[in-house]
């Protein structure tokens, strides 16, 4: 059985919420079929000690921005930085696969804004977008990418 580590961050508890239910739910495909994969869901925060990343991983990232609109050059992330931060850490970011981003689409054009933000910094595509904690489905097409992805690096 092959296991992939998805980092996150979660301030108010959508985002844990979230990956608890994205790795119950690849056990449940696990049971399935034995080739799948389980995930590990890491939240990362300000009191994480940092490591050097093993094998390919993903990150899921909330949208906390401040700063004007949200789109112009005044903005900055917020609550977020420790990811960076870890993803920096010995290059993590080189063994990162891709981006999931949560948000809110009634902020518009501020939706997964910061996902889009850290795919954007370390070249990696944004792979799938899900609003506030997501819904069944949302776990599913998730996973799918996941399993898609790790076969298309190889793992």
């Amino acid at each position: 059985m092959k296991k992939v580590r998805v980092l996150y961050v979660s301030i108010e508890g959508n985002s844990r919420n979230f990956m608890q239910r994205l790795a119950a739910y690849a056990k449940t495909q696990i049971q399935e079929n034995p080739n799948n994969v389980e995930i590990e869901a890491v939240e990362i925060s300000d009191s994480t000690d940092f490591a050097e990343e093993k094998a390919p991983f993903f990150i899921n990232v909330p949208t906390y921005l401040e700063g004007g609109t949200g789109i112009g050059p005044e903005i900055h992330e917020i609550f977020t930085n420790a990811l960076g931060d870890y993803l920096d850490y010995h290059e993590n970011y080189k063994k990162l696969l891709g981006v999931f981003g949560s948000g809110n689409r009634n902020f518009n054009v501020q939706y997964v804004l910061t996902a889009k933000r850290y795919a954007a910094k370390y070249n990696k595509p944004l792979l799938y977008s899900y609003e506030l904690s997501g819904i069944q489905s949302d776990l599913q097409k998730l996973y799918t990418r996941i399993i898609a992805n790790l076969s298309k690096a190889g793992q």
